[in-house]
């Protein structure tokens, strides 16, 4: 494969609004993400020195719960984006409303329930053990994640203000907001760093109450402005549209699920396993190579809803150039992933100091596993966009079940450690590399049939 080429050549994918719309977020979203990344590595020194390795290995696997549970959304957040997409694509901007108005309801009555039902389970969970904290007091503790959880639970009803920005081809906003989100918990930390004691109560309450605020914010601003005539109203809430909603959501809900298990349950096997430090040494080096998705993403996030647009007005030959330079982008941030393997115990100790060891072979298998990852987001993007996503459906079943017992083997009985847990993850979603590519081609050549064409 022939990789000597420039951005200009890279961004090279047809004329018209939305080739126009994709190269503005392209650009944009770079610079974004050049300051997003700063902050986030900027954070982790900051928070480590804050808060030590332990109680932030804690912090970590509490978070990444969470976030499980945010992602929990019964697909009404995907499939929100894509109704939206198609609205737009027809410049039918009641139904848009009318989608809009109905996944709020639906989802602030789900967070409600879901408030509810651990207001009732709360008095029975051991968060102590859950999260292996044995210095902590249970009571405080459990009383502690109860706080976070509803901040966190809010927060997950704002984000679908994200589906409406991406599906209205506007991720660089999107980026923005995480850019507001990121650089106030950076002040806030440091902040804590000089006035406060260790605290993970005070560090956590904190920053659980800044990407509400900001979303909320965000929220209100939009709403009164970009997206005014669109705004959810009580008068458009037509539950039976939720059917519709539904029905794509549902599936992308259990695709969201096994991804959870998949992607989400590494630091919960890890600290069970090991303990919370090894939580902070492995999160280490996924940030570090998160650098390389991160600049993946600048390409990759315009094209969800556009390739919904494309589709909708069967310009087939447009989705075939855009998957075209995306893989020559692939390409490159490969190699760079490469090459930040071979320094990676270098840019260690300067970032982070030598306190901290970060195995060589887990550098490694976190590269692989970003290099596989950005792969198959080229297809999923794609299969994702149009809705065909029942082949998809099937895999993360199959994926979710094996990648807990594949990560406890390799870790515990091939003693790899904590490097054994990301190559399961790998495992599990390397065979997805294969298929996707395949039922795109189909796809896109109108061949597709049965389970490659639903």
């Amino acid at each position: 494969m022939n990789i000597n080429f420039n951005i200009k050549e890279l961004l090279r994918i047809g004329t018209g609004s939305r080739t126009e719309k994709a190269k503005k977020n392209i650009v944009v979203l770079f610079i974004i993400h050049i300051f997003n990344f700063i902050a986030l590595m900027a954070l982790v020194p900051v928070t480590i020195k804050y808060l030590g390795e332990n109680q932030y290995g804690i912090w970590l696997t509490l978070s990444s719960v969470f976030m499980w549970l945010g992602n929990l959304d019964f697909g009404i957040g995907n499939g929100l984006r894509n109704k939206l997409a198609e609205s737009f694509a027809k410049e039918d901007f009641q139904s848009a409303k009318k989608y809009l108005s109905t996944a709020y309801t639906v989802f602030a009555i789900g967070i409600f329930s879901s408030l509810i039902i651990y207001l009732v389970i709360h008095p029975f969970i051991n968060w102590v053990f859950i999260l292996n904290a044995g210095n902590f007091d249970i009571r405080s503790l459990n009383n502690f994640v109860l706080i976070v959880f509803v901040f966190f639970a809010f927060q997950f009803l704002l984000r679908l203000l994200t589906s409406l920005i991406n599906a209205d081809q506007k991720p660089a906003l999107n980026g923005f907001i995480t850019l507001c989100i990121n650089v106030s918990t950076l002040a806030v930390v440091f902040i804590l760093y000089f006035v406060s004691d260790s605290s993970l109560y005070f560090y956590g309450f904190t920053i659980s109450l800044v990407p509400f605020a900001v979303l909320l914010i965000a929220s209100f601003i939009l709403f009164k402005g970009r997206y005014k005539k669109i705004a959810p109203s009580f008068k458009y809430i037509d539950l039976k549209s939720s059917r519709s909603l539904v029905s794509l959501g549902m599936q992308f809900f259990v695709i969201q699920i096994a991804a959870l298990i998949v992607f989400a349950t590494d630091n919960l096997i890890i600290t069970h396993l090991y303990d919370p430090s090894q939580v902070t040494v492995y999160n280490i080096a996924h940030k570090y190579f998160f650098f390389v998705t991160l600049v993946f993403n600048v390409f990759l996030s315009p094209f969800w809803s556009a390739f919904t647009d494309a589709f909708v007005k069967r310009d087939f030959e447009w989705i075939k150039q855009v998957i075209k330079r995306l893989v020559q982008v692939w390409a490159l941030l490969s190699v760079g992933t490469i090459i930040m393997i071979l320094f990676s115990d270098f840019v260690y100790s300067v970032w982070i100091g030598n306190e901290i060891k970060i195995p060589f072979s887990l550098s490694v298998a976190m590269g692989i596993f970003m290099i596989v990852s950005n792969w198959n987001n080229i297809f999923a993007f794609f299969l994702n966009g149009i809705g065909k996503i029942r082949l998809q459906f099937y895999y993360s079943i199959f994926a979710a079940v094996i990648n807990i017992p594949l990560s406890i083997i390799l870790a515990k009985e091939m003693k790899m450690g904590i490097t054994g847990v990301i190559t399961a993850t790998i495992i599990c979603i390397g065979f997805a590399s294969l298929w996707a590519p395949i039922q795109y081609k189909k796809i896109i050549t109108e061949t597709a049939k049965g389970i490659w064409n639903r």
